[in-house]
């Protein structure tokens, strides 16, 4: 398997981790990425990238870029706990 079969594979796993409601995030910086349970099921869902407490909305390509980028782990929201459904 070559690094670009990885990449996709690993996309693949958080997609469906961020389906089921995983958050992901890191609690130093407070910023997460997480999809609302109002977004599960539906064709193009939308993403939160919360930093601070900002909110804005992000699509799916947008959503694994940042939390690939910022090195986003599995985390426990503020609010929300571990699930964002």
């Amino acid at each position: 398997m070559d690094n670009k079969d990885k990449e996709e594979c690993k996309a693949l796993l958080t997609i469906a981790e961020l389906k089921a409601g995983v958050i992901f995030g890191d609690n130093n910086t407070g910023e997460y990425v997480y999809m609302p349970a109002s977004e599960i099921g539906v064709e193009n869902p939308l993403c939160v990238y919360e930093i601070v407490g900002r909110r804005s909305d992000v699509d799916m390509q947008e959503a694994l870029r940042l939390i690939r980028v910022r090195s986003l782990k599995q985390a426990k929201h503020p609010v929300l706990g571990h699930s964002s459904c």
